[in-house]
């Protein structure tokens, strides 16, 4: 009975974890087109609003092993829980535009650490046989958590001051992980106490063999300085190798910036502006969610190696046929914020006519960093921006300084009456109309990509991650990938429209192609297969293989 309360109680604190990890990353996305109204935000000034999330969660991901190694998991997430109420307080309450930033980097702060914490603790919790899938459950619950996001923005996008309730329902799930984990022992499974514990009935870790080889040679805890991570003892350089190349190649197959074009594709298959915007954020998140779930069916029986492999296969695959159909049919790329900034621009920015002029002022405001905030590896998906064309065209056209409730009112009334003429059926004006197939071979590839990320690197990057590392170190050897992990996303993020206009979007995701082939051939050679096997053997392998 209690170990099977210990396996509720963790599986709800993973999925809470991952839900409002989520939540915090996506719900931006419809809070600034708010904010940028009610607090005059210039470019800038979002941008500097986005990023604030990425900065606490670097800063976390430096400190954060610390914290998560001396104090124990348990504290880390309870720590993790407190701090993310004072953001969110600090954001609901906030009356300044640096108030907001504070808000938002304490919260980045909190998301960051809970999440390395939450994946090694529940890893650490539970049997060799069901780990893969209550780790992946983390992952389970951030693909939910967007996808709530995303319909709260659309709820509260016409309330009053709705920013405030954005920010401020993230309370509830975090006071619920709260008072989950106060219910769950206070240190995982004691490595060195392993039968005492398992004849107590906290959690059978191993069967009956294994018991009797652990009794014979025990295994002791060892203590290692965070520059271990860097030598030969214990074959710990190898590990790190594992662990940075799997969260570097997550970033480097392009999956932050692929979704950031999810609209455009949608746009090229005849789905006009509005419809489309709703359509790539909700049917790419409920994509994702359904891999998610295939993910953790199968980490424990296929394997964590062959699911990483063959979403690799199929992410390569899929990005190269999108660029190889975008040298035949050009996608018109837009710089977002300039759009937003200079609502005149917006014709000269968009060369093809994708939206009805209605809507051709109201360019989402939300700029390229933002597909930085969308994932933690990938984490977000259909980028914000898809979904802040349709919440652009329900607010006023342009920041109008002074605009009172009544005048915002009127101009949503009056875009609502376009948006219901503007979701007609699909139009042949565009220059696309004549390659509706090539279109549809890109908005299916477009979906396997999706899928793929969310079967393979998406979860099993993490799961790998709080494997591979001897117990005494595993909280900084975590956060320390976890720290290359946020800042290859912030530069592919920030450099990804740079790039375009020096190759060309085509050449872009043929090179998104290559890195995808790189990472299978780096799988292959270097990460081994850790299904059904204790944390300890594991260990035990990587020491002694060379």
């Amino acid at each position: 009975g209690r170990a099977l309360l210990i396996l509720l109680l963790s599986a709800t604190v993973s999925l809470l974890g991952g839900l409002i990890f989520g939540y915090e990353l996506g719900i931006i996305s419809g809070a600034l087109l708010q904010l940028q109204i009610d607090f005059h935000l210039s470019c800038f000034k979002q941008e500097i609003l986005v990023s604030a999330l990425l900065i606490g969660a670097l800063l976390a991901s430096l400190v954060g092993g610390i914290l998560i190694d001396r104090h124990g998991r348990r504290r880390a997430i309870l720590v993790s829980n407190l701090v993310l109420l004072v953001g969110s307080l600090i954001l609901t309450l906030a009356r300044s535009f640096i108030g907001l930033v504070i808000g938002r980097m304490t919260v980045g702060f909190a998301i960051s650490v809970s999440s390395m914490a939450c994946c090694i603790y529940v890893s650490e919790m539970v049997a060799a046989h069901q780990r893969g899938l209550l780790v992946s459950l983390y992952e389970a619950g951030i693909t939910v958590g967007i996808l709530l996001s995303y319909a709260l923005n659309y709820i509260f996008t016409d309330v009053d001051e709705g920013w405030k309730y954005m920010f401020g329902l993230a309370i509830a799930p975090t006071a619920m992980q709260f008072l989950s984990i106060l219910f769950l022992p206070v240190n995982p499974v004691k490595l060195s106490s392993w039968d005492s514990d398992c004849q107590k009935g906290l959690i059978q870790l191993q069967n009956t063999e294994d018991r009797e080889v652990a009794k014979r040679e025990p295994y002791k805890e060892k203590h290692y300085s965070f520059l271990d991570l860097f030598r030969t003892r214990d074959n710990m350089r190898r590990r790190t190798l594992v662990g940075l190349g799997l969260v570097l190649f997550q970033q480097f197959t392009g999956q932050p910036n692929v979704l950031g074009y999810a609209s455009k594709i949608f746009h090229s298959v005849g789905f006009q502006s509005n419809s489309s915007a709703i359509l790539a954020s909700v049917g790419l998140g409920a994509i994702k969610v359904v891999a998610t779930l295939v993910a953790m069916a199968f980490a424990d029986k296929a394997g964590r190696r062959a699911l990483l492999m063959a979403g690799c296969v199929v992410m390569a695959i899929s990005v190269t046929t999108i660029g190889l159909t975008s040298c035949i049919v050009p996608l018109a790329m837009a710089r977002d914020c300039k759009a937003a900034a200079d609502p005149n621009a917006s014709h000269s920015l968009t060369q093809h006519p994708l939206m009805p002029l209605a809507s051709q002022a109201a360019v989402s405001p939300i700029p390229p960093a933002s597909s930085a905030v969308k994932s933690q590896a990938g984490h977000g998906f259909a980028a914000s921006r898809s979904l802040t064309k349709v919440f652009a065209s329900t607010q006023s056209r342009e920041v109008v300084p002074n605009s009172s409730l009544t005048q915002k009112r009127g101009l949503v009334d009056q875009s609502k009456k376009e948006t219901v003429e503007s979701t007609g059926s699909p139009f042949s004006g565009a220059p696309w109309a004549e390659h509706m197939g090539l279109n549809w071979i890109t908005l299916l590839s477009m979906m396997a990509f999706v899928s793929a990320f969310s079967i393979g690197f998406g979860p099993m990057t993490w799961l790998v991650l709080s494997e591979i590392y001897p117990a005494g170190i595993r909280g900084r050897a975590f956060a320390f990938c976890n720290s290359f992990n946020w800042a290859a996303n912030l530069l592919i993020s920030l450099s990804f429209l740079d790039l375009i206009d020096a190759i060309g979007f085509s050449w872009m995701f043929l090179l998104y192609g290559l890195m995808g082939v790189l990472a299978v051939i780096f799988i292959y050679l270097f990460v081994p297969e850790t299904k059904g096997q204790s944390l300890e053997e594991i260990d035990q392998q990587f020491s002694r293989k060379r």
